[in-house]
């Protein structure tokens, strides 16, 4: 496990994510993405799928700083590599600071470049999982989220202390991982700090890299005044 603390620059240059060796298969290849559908098969939008991407939730449009900049480097990394460079990608910090905005950011990266992301929050997976369930269409739902080339998901630590859900994007995630799709998580804090979750999704969640995104300093806040 890589954590943001120990790796973060106190040089002016922009950080490099350390190299780290890819994550493989059970048969010790290497992952990589999946290449992207035929035009015809990604009719479906993010508002089918999950939630909408913000427009203004791009690379281009986000402030960085010292106290970011090696979440920034590590959300490009994953955008912008053909090969899944860690999985997942762990982004957590106070309300405000930017990790949706990241997560989006690498959203908006990924699908111009023809991949199938799926961005929600963990409340939206855990609603559809209830009506799912309601409705008899659980195979339905599981399909719709393991088929994507990249899942992003939003505020994990709402299924902590739910079973089910729990159990559920367990399945989910070995699946994508298992098979070379990028997961990318945000959190409110670390997943050792997460009450609540299962051990086994911790210790999953603390597979690939770990960034912390912490409060701005003047020059950043400065800088987001006038985005």
């Amino acid at each position: 496990m890589l954590t943001a603390q120990a790796q973060v620059q106190t040089e002016s240059a922009a950080p490099t994510v350390p190299a780290t060796a890819p994550p493989r298969d059970r048969a010790g290849e290497p992952l990589v993405r999946p290449k992207p559908p035929a035009p015809s098969a990604l009719a479906e939008s993010a508002d089918e799928l999950g939630a909408p991407l913000d427009p203004r939730f791009t690379f281009d449009n986000f402030v960085t700083g010292k106290p970011n900049e090696f979440a920034v480097a590590a959300a490009r990394r994953v955008a912008d590599e053909a090969r899944v460079p860690f999985n997942p990608l762990f982004l957590y910090g106070a309300a405000g600071l930017g990790k949706t905005h990241l997560l989006q950011a690498i959203g908006h990266r990924t699908m111009d470049a023809g991949l199938k992301v799926i961005y929600l929050s963990a409340e939206q997976f855990t609603n559809q999982l209830i009506t799912a369930i309601g409705q008899r269409r659980q195979e339905e739902f599981r399909q719709r989220y393991r088929s994507a080339d990249v899942l992003l998901i939003d505020d994990i630590q709402f299924i902590a202390g739910k079973e089910g859900t729990q159990e559920e994007f367990f399945h989910t995630f070995n699946d994508l991982y298992e098979s070379g799709r990028q997961i990318v998580i945000t959190s409110d804090k670390s997943p050792a700090l997460i009450q609540h979750l299962e051990e086994r999704l911790r210790t999953r969640f603390e597979w690939g890299m770990i960034a912390d995104i912490q409060a701005p300093d003047m020059e950043t806040q400065i800088g987001r005044a006038h985005v």
